[in-house]
């Protein structure tokens, strides 16, 4: 069972910066995929990025794109947000999930929250205006 453990939320104001981290711990980090999804009040959760392991592919929404980094620690077991010129529109909990990748596996929704089996309790971060 792979724990996830996210940090790093809180208030900014609007063009600015936020890094939330997610650390993982009970699995083997190297062969899992790491996302971060977001939830703003009264919407559906939706996908931001995933950092694939691997080949280290990384995607994308198109509305963090050119905003937002994730990067991989693989030796710290961590995987970080870098968010920047942040809009109030990025208010939202944030949530890192997980799923087990093999080498040579199929193909999956990586911005389907059900193709992620480990999630963590969320972080909350508010963009003012």
């Amino acid at each position: 069972q792979v724990q996830l453990v996210e940090s790093g939320g809180g208030l900014v104001q609007a063009g600015g910066s936020l890094r939330l981290s997610c650390a993982a711990s009970g699995g083997t980090f190297g062969d899992h995929a790491m996302a971060w999804f977001r939830q703003a009040p009264g919407k559906e959760r939706e996908f931001v990025v995933v950092a694939r392991p691997f080949r280290g592919d990384t995607n994308y929404s198109d509305s963090v794109k050119g905003r937002f980094t994730i990067s991989r620690e693989n030796a710290k077991n961590t995987v970080n947000l870098q968010m920047t010129s942040l809009k109030p529109e990025d208010t939202a909990v944030y949530y890192c999930a997980a799923r087990r990748e093999q080498l040579f596996g199929g193909s999956y929704d990586y911005i389907s929250q059900t193709s992620y089996a480990y999630w963590g309790q969320g972080a909350q971060v508010t963009v003012s205006s």
